[in-house]
């Protein structure tokens, strides 16, 4: 899983470290480690669909908000 970016000939340091975090970012690889950087118990269904439809509703609470 290792990224990696070679450098053209006539390529800055700049736009190669550019480059690679855009490759970074793209695979998605930082989510994932910092959602294992500590532990967590791991959910039951009812859980995840509980706190699904929490998130929903106060989105759209939060949306029903802006136009005040």
């Amino acid at each position: 899983m290792a990224i990696s970016v070679k450098r053209n000939p006539k390529e800055s340091v700049e736009r190669l470290i550019a480059r690679f975090n855009k490759k970074v970012q793209s695979s998605r690889i930082l989510p994932e480690l910092k959602g294992r950087r500590y532990f967590q118990k791991p959910l039951k269904k009812r859980q995840i669909r509980a706190a699904a439809i929490m998130r929903s509703h106060y989105r759209t609470l939060r949306e029903k908000m802006k136009f005040y």
